[in-house]
């Protein structure tokens, strides 16, 4: 393990790469939505073009007022100013409708760049092969390793039956969680999200109950 970063140098590299990638795109770090968009680019690339017409959420609303204006018509005998319910009632404050500046804004909540979520795939791959390769220890294998044979198996067919299964239920359960360890972990345990902090608190624990059934009982 000597070869590798110290854990906290580790820590600084991944809180800094989450945080220039939410400072530039406005969306949080996710790896599988990435890999999910790049896979069907071409409905993601169509849905860009139809967003790029209401790009400002300004120019939105006033095209949706002009549509039900246009499909309903304006009432020339009805008042257009809003009637109180009751004489003399005051509308409570909880029930206004918060200011424009309040709200997020549509654009914020639409996913990455669809380039922008290819760019992270490839520089993912392209800085694992940097560091593998910039160590001396880049060469291609077909296998897990010696580990992987010694704890689980070291039949051939075997082995891809089983990471075949295991990739379908990481990908099965990515989606079911709503992330993956990135999207999750860095990104929305970073931004104190509750549904993130349960969701890293049970993968993680799971992978410690998993790890220590392996190396300690079976």
């Amino acid at each position: 393990m000597s070869a590798y970063w110290p854990w906290w140098a580790g820590a600084i590299g991944l809180a800094l790469i989450t945080i220039n990638h939410t400072l530039i795109t406005d969306r949080s770090l996710g790896v599988s939505a990435a890999w999910d968009r790049v896979l069907h680019w071409r409905r993601e690339r169509q849905l860009e073009r139809m967003d790029e017409e209401f790009a400002d959420d300004q120019a939105l609303a006033e095209a949706l007022a002009a549509a039900t204006a246009e499909h309903f018509g304006t009432g020339t005998g009805a008042s257009t100013v809003p009637q109180e319910p009751y004489e003399g009632s005051q509308p409570l404050e909880a029930n206004a409708e918060p200011a424009a500046s309040e709200r997020p804004a549509a654009t914020s909540l639409r996913p990455a760049p669809l380039v922008t979520q290819a760019a992270l795939l490839v520089s993912i791959f392209l800085g694992g092969f940097i560091a593998a390769a910039a160590s001396g220890r880049f060469h291609l294998r077909y296998d897990m390793g010696p580990g992987f044979r010694d704890l689980v198996t070291a039949d051939p067919t075997a082995m891809i039956a089983m990471l075949f299964v295991g990739g379908v239920l990481v990908g099965f359960g990515t989606r079911l969680a709503g992330g993956c360890s990135s999207g999750h972990g860095l990104s929305g345990c970073g931004r104190l999200r509750p549904v993130s902090i349960v969701a890293t608190a049970v993968f993680f624990g799971t992978a410690v109950a998993v790890s220590f059934l392996l190396w300690k009982v079976i």
